[in-house]
């Protein structure tokens, strides 16, 4: 059974293209000279968070209001790309957005996920122990957790990046 049909792949693009654009995709003869193959990069520096991990955000967010759901607020856990996407996708939908982000983050990471909206929280030594201080925050604000790695698996809002791998090859 397919994880979702190229209708479903044709909406979550319609939803995702509205906050990010196409990337370039280029060929790099230097790459197929020592590959042997045609080598195309995606240029996902071109998108307003610098990856692509906007747009599970944006399908994230998308399917919790399309099924009625729309959250009092967001929390995640990351070092970067990942709540700089949940922090702009909260913020185009009026969702406030809490970051938590370890000690010693990436100062420039933890700016760009402010730039975007995000209230970010500066707890735990690492990563592990920032994930695992979530708990009593989403509690105390009754906001819905988004775990970094959290994949949408419904017919409606494909996984990512599947469903932006194939979207790079029909619309590139």
């Amino acid at each position: 059974m397919p994880l979702f049909s190229f209708q479903d792949l044709e909406a979550a693009h319609a939803t995702v293209q509205q906050f990010v654009p196409e990337t370039p995709a280029y060929a790099w003869p230097l790459l197929k000279k020592r590959t042997g193959v045609d080598v195309f990069v995606k240029h996902e520096n071109h998108t307003p968070t610098g990856s692509f991990k906007a747009r599970g955000g944006f399908t994230y967010v998308d399917a919790l209001i399309k099924s009625g759901k729309k959250p009092t607020g967001l929390v995640t856990a990351t070092r970067g790309n990942h709540g700089q996407s949940i922090a702009l996708s909260a913020a185009r939908n009026g969702i406030p957005s809490y970051i938590v982000v370890p000690e010693g983050n990436s100062q420039e990471k933890n700016d760009a996920m402010r730039a975007f909206g995000a209230n970010v929280i500066i707890a735990g030594k690492d990563f592990d122990e920032s994930r695992a201080l979530h708990s009593s925050f989403t509690t105390s604000r009754a906001t819905t957790w988004y775990h970094p790695s959290m994949r949408i698996w419904s017919k409606a809002f494909p996984p990512m990046p599947w469903s932006y791998i194939a979207q790079s090859l029909i619309w590139m």
